[in-house]
């Protein structure tokens, strides 16, 4: 009787969680500068998925379609992603501040792109996401080695983080302005701030099965992460093999920040804030954290993308931006509670 009603629990919390994301991705196709009822959104897709043959203005239907929707779900799989990350890295590292932008990876996968989208690296064998994976694991295996050579604390590894971030940053600027034309400097530039306005359905048949993939490893590994909670020597003497499971996480947090940077440019702050917003609601068990996390991160993205093209008429705003202004305060409102509780 209680696995059945355990059963019927978790399948209503799913129900709910996507019913929550559809409303998030009908609200960003739905709002922005030009008004478009809602009921056009639904219309749009029914006849774009179904051919249902609603009488709609081919404006509307495309600005729907080919702009808002777009990006909404790369923004959604973008915002999963990094919370996803986030979540992971702060468990395996036992470090509240561990998250791909702090640690180097976004830093390093930013580097690895650029250097494939204006030196050539690679002579057209990699991808600008590919080229982008190499960077932010080279970027990671670099933290790593310098935390451990500081003695493997927290402030150790914040603080490799940091180094590693500024080296890569500093190598991204040095490519852009040494190789890259007036065009391609503007463009990269802003593409660093995060940006999602070139973002078209191509690129969310590349974030979404990142995302999925991502959610689909971590979760597979949820007990895992919850004896890692405990130390790598409690997790082994669970039966845990530490370096699989260990290279397994890591890869698969590499692999979807590296394709979300690879799209939308670096953003902060998402994989940092996002799991701690998670915990406080629904605690620390990784079965429930991991997808609730990925559920908060999608739609605060969609949310921040809204504001990115709303806040200032005729004006989009890079959405990192956005995400710094929300996630700065928000953090800081976290520790303020975290400090309280203890």
């Amino acid at each position: 009787m209680s696995r059945t009603l355990t059963s019927i629990g978790r399948t209503g919390a799913a129900f709910a969680a996507l019913a929550i994301l559809l409303i998030a991705l009908w609200l960003g196709a739905a709002i922005g500068e030009t008004a478009i009822p809602f009921s056009t959104v639904a219309q749009t897709v029914a006849n774009r998925l179904w051919n249902a043959g609603y009488p709609l203005e081919p404006i509307d239907e495309g600005i729907i379609w080919s702009y808002r929707l777009s990006r909404a779900v790369v923004a959604a799989s973008c915002g999963a992603a990094l919370a996803l990350s986030g979540a992971v890295l702060q468990s395996l590292l036992r470090n509240p501040l561990a998250d791909p932008y702090i640690l180097g990876i976004s830093a390093g996968a930013s580097t690895g792109a650029v250097s494939v989208a204006i030196l050539g690296f690679g002579a057209g064998m990699l991808t600008m996401p590919l080229g982008a994976f190499l960077g932010a694991l080279i970027a990671f295996v670099l933290v790593s080695v310098l935390a451990v050579k500081a003695g493997r604390g927290t402030a150790a590894i914040i603080l490799a983080g940091v180094a590693g971030s500024q080296l890569f940053n500093a190598l991204t600027s040095f490519i852009v302005t040494k190789a890259a034309t007036a065009e391609q400097a503007r463009g990269i530039m802003f593409w660093l701030l995060g940006n999602l306005s070139g973002v078209r359905w191509p690129d969310a048949w590349l974030a979404v099965p990142a995302a999925l993939v991502g959610l689909a490893v971590c979760l597979w590994h949820a007990r895992a992460l919850d004896a890692f909670t405990f130390g790598q020597e409690s997790a082994a003497s669970l039966g845990i093999s530490v370096r699989r499971t260990y290279l397994a996480l890591v890869g698969v947090s590499a692999m979807m920040t590296a394709v979300m940077v690879s799209i939308v440019g670096s953003i902060g702050f998402v994989g940092l804030v996002i799991p701690h917003a998670a915990r406080m609601l629904v605690g620390v068990r990784h079965g429930v954290l991991l997808p609730a996390a990925a559920l908060i991160g999608a739609v605060f993205m969609i949310i921040a993308d809204i504001l990115s093209r709303t806040l200032i008429p005729g004006q989009v705003l890079p959405i990192g931006v956005i995400t710094a202004l929300v996630g700065a305060p928000a953090f800081a409102l976290i520790l303020g509670q975290r400090r309280a509780r203890a």
